[in-house]
């Protein structure tokens, strides 16, 4: 059973990737899920696809544009219910090996694409002391209790933290008939979208409260309650702020974190900023023949660009014969992916993706190659939460010293 590529996880990257891959290739995609489409299945909301379709569709239904392409190609193989165990390089084929209700399998392929996707931080990693009672968990799993089972999790509701999934569902349950008596956010500003604080809070009253975090949950068998505080600029709580909400349940949005387990295993160095692997323009990580794609190489805020990147990797199985890997430098992001440039292989344009480390009205991005100046771009209003996609003609070579400065534009030109 040896494939051209293995892809690791069938949500929407790892079956955008798969169907990039020539079809004269061999590809497997290996999902621990019953179905593919990933996190998509239970994101009943509209406003996928704008970009790439040019239509607002919900989860399911960008999902299944991609799931009808993988079973209609022949050069694809889909195992669902299927974890993978191990992964190891044996005679120069990466060897997956996976268990499943037919046994333990093992599979060979020439190159890995990692399209794991991302996981919820849980109220532990966020420090809220106290029991674990009924009540107490993450927007994703409320997400999916209310979406994809018919389960309505709570009557009265806190949710923790302004991600966009914990914004989603605070006008999900509204619509249920939940009471969400507001999001608290220990930071100075949202995590979301601005979009998705419109649609989903301000529109429906729902307050959020900044600089406000939980600090105790009450409740054994079930939440009755949480301790809101106020938190200081390091977001530690301060005494005598302490306010005592009565709820049923409290809802954590506090972030998501891409799942590079795997990817750590096979000695993939990893970005402290993104959480995800180091890759150059093609996605493929500092371990010739492993990609990482999707939000297993950084959380996303739309699934448009996920499909974007995940179909670069693809393209890209079985074309370079060599490489020349430069690392750029970077100053005055949050994060730029790709975080190297395989400057053996250019092409007439190269896709960055960059958030900005703080709110800012005007910004400039500045690209030097070798200390000259190569490309200057200015922006309006940048948001650490809001991913900024750009295509750049950069003319490198091998040796060449690339460096990405974004910085605050005081002239006032954008």
């Amino acid at each position: 059973m040896r494939y051209a590529a293995i892809v690791i996880g069938g949500g929407p990257a790892g079956m955008a990737a798969a169907c990039a891959v020539k079809e004269s290739e061999k590809v497997l995609i290996i999902e621990r899920e019953a179905r593919l489409g990933g996190i998509l299945k239970q994101c009943v909301h509209d406003g996928f696809g704008v970009i790439r379709f040019g239509e607002k569709l919900s989860g399911p239904e960008y999902a299944d544009r991609f799931i009808d392409e993988v079973y209609s190609r022949k050069n694809i193989d889909v195992r669902t219910l299927t974890f993978v165990t191990d992964i190891e390089k044996r005679n120069g084929y990466f060897v997956v090996t996976t268990t499943s209700g037919k046994g333990i399998v093992s599979y060979e392929g020439e190159n890995l694409i990692l399209a794991n996707g991302c996981r919820e931080r849980t109220a532990r990693q966020v420090n809220i002391h106290g029991t674990r009672p009924a009540g107490l968990m993450t927007a994703g799993t409320a997400q999916n209790l209310v979406n994809l089972m018919g389960i309505m999790p709570a009557k009265r509701c806190v949710i923790l933290g302004s991600g966009d999934i914990g914004l989603i569902m605070a006008r999900r349950l509204t619509l249920e008939g939940a009471e969400v008596v507001g999001v608290y956010e220990a930071k100075a500003t949202p995590s979301g979208l601005q979009r998705n604080l419109q649609q989903c809070l301000y529109d429906f009253g729902i307050p959020v409260s900044l600089k406000k975090t939980v600090t105790l949950v009450h409740g054994r068998d079930r939440v009755e309650g949480v301790t809101v505080s106020d938190v200081d600029d390091d977001m530690r709580p301060i005494s005598g702020t302490e306010e005592y909400i009565p709820c049923d349940a409290l809802i954590v949005s506090v972030g998501l974190i891409p799942e590079n387990e795997l990817a750590e295993n096979l000695g993939v160095p990893i970005d402290p900023r993104t959480k995800g692997p180091v890759v150059d323009q093609y996605m493929m990580t500092a371990v010739d023949g492993v990609y990482s794609v999707g939000n297993a190489l950084h959380v996303h805020d739309l699934v448009d660009y996920v499909s974007e990147v995940a179909e670069t990797a693809g393209k890209d199985v079985g074309r370079r014969k060599s490489r020349a890997s430069i690392e750029v430098t970077q100053k005055g992001f949050a994060y730029l992916v790709p975080q190297r440039i395989d400057a053996a292989n250019v092409e007439k344009e190269t896709t960055f993706y960059f958030r900005a480390s703080h709110d800012t009205e005007r910004a400039k991005l500045t690209v030097t190659i070798n200390g000259k100046t190569a490309v200057t771009k200015k922006y309006s209003m940048l948001k650490p939460p809001e991913a900024v996609r750009v295509k750049l003609a950069l003319p490198v070579k091998a040796g060449d010293d690339v460096k990405f400065v974004l910085e605050d534009d005081d002239d006032g030109n954008v």
